[in-house]
């Protein structure tokens, strides 16, 4: 749930607009204009892993939220905008909940100017692949998607670190090959791994769930991958695209130093 809190008309204004775009992608928001007891709902809500964006003062945020800040690992994420809609600041969990990721799609999506106040930023990402395909599926349809998945991120294949899937395709000479040809790793996981990063993915499949027993193959095996690599939480850069007979995902983590191996 993400939860809109508005102190001004314009505010308000510029709350309902969000929640307009947020609800075409089929994210569940809610606009609270002056909540009352202020501090009660929005602690409540904070606790409750809530996702929360202010339209107002830092200030006003910091105070609120001050007594219920528990740590980075735990914390939902935060972001604050100014009322003008000129500005989006990821405030709290940035990285590890992933403010920085929301706030950027946000950004974007109403040509505000992203801030990032965050140091990991200037560090080299890892950047890994997860692909999903159907039995068989041919190695020119896999690479065609990874290729386009590339293209809409602006990234080069040389950056990726690598490809990676369930461990029921293992065997799956498509994907196999793939990485060989691109010369990457081809990793795959148990559904129980893949489970763990199941609350970061951007889409969820009762179809592939039911199948497979994970909601999403390409966004749980990009996800997890990342973070096992760096140590640190991942985030979706491309939320699942698919072809006819294959699903592709792009995540990214940040080491935790820049002396990381």
């Amino acid at each position: 749930m993400i939860r809109i809190i508005t102190l001004t008309e314009a505010g308000q204004r510029l709350g309902k607009r969000i929640q307009d775009l947020l609800t075409v992608d089929n994210k569940s928001c809610d606009v609270w204009h002056k909540p009352q007891p202020f501090a009660e709902k929005i602690q409540q809500a904070f606790m409750r892993g809530e996702h929360l964006l202010f339209i107002c003062a830092t200030g006003i945020v910091l105070r609120t939220l001050a007594p219920v800040i528990n740590n980075k690992h735990q914390d939902p994420p935060v972001i604050v905008m100014d009322e003008q809609g000129q500005f989006v600041v990821p405030l709290l969990s940035g990285h590890e909940g992933g403010a920085n990721q929301w706030a950027s799609e946000l950004a974007e999506k109403v040509s505000a100017q992203l801030v990032l106040t965050t140091a990991k930023p200037y560090l080299k990402p890892v950047y890994t692949v997860g692909m999903g395909c159907e039995r068989d599926c041919s190695i020119d349809d896999i690479k065609t998607l990874l290729n386009t998945a590339l293209e809409e991120v602006e990234i080069h294949l040389e950056q990726i670190h690598s490809i990676n899937s369930i461990d029921i395709k293992a065997d799956e000479s498509g994907l196999i090959t793939c990485a060989q040809d691109i010369h990457k790793p081809f990793n795959t996981f148990s559904k129980t791994q893949l489970q763990s990063v199941e609350h970061l993915l951007h889409s969820r499949s009762d179809y592939v769930y039911g199948v497979v027993g994970v909601y999403g193959v390409a966004e749980s095996a990009a996800l997890f991958a990342a973070q096992e690599i760096t140590g640190e939480p991942a985030v979706l850069i491309l939320p699942k695209i698919k072809s006819q007979t294959a699903t592709c995902a792009i995540a990214k983590s940040y080491p935790d130093s820049p002396h990381h191996s």
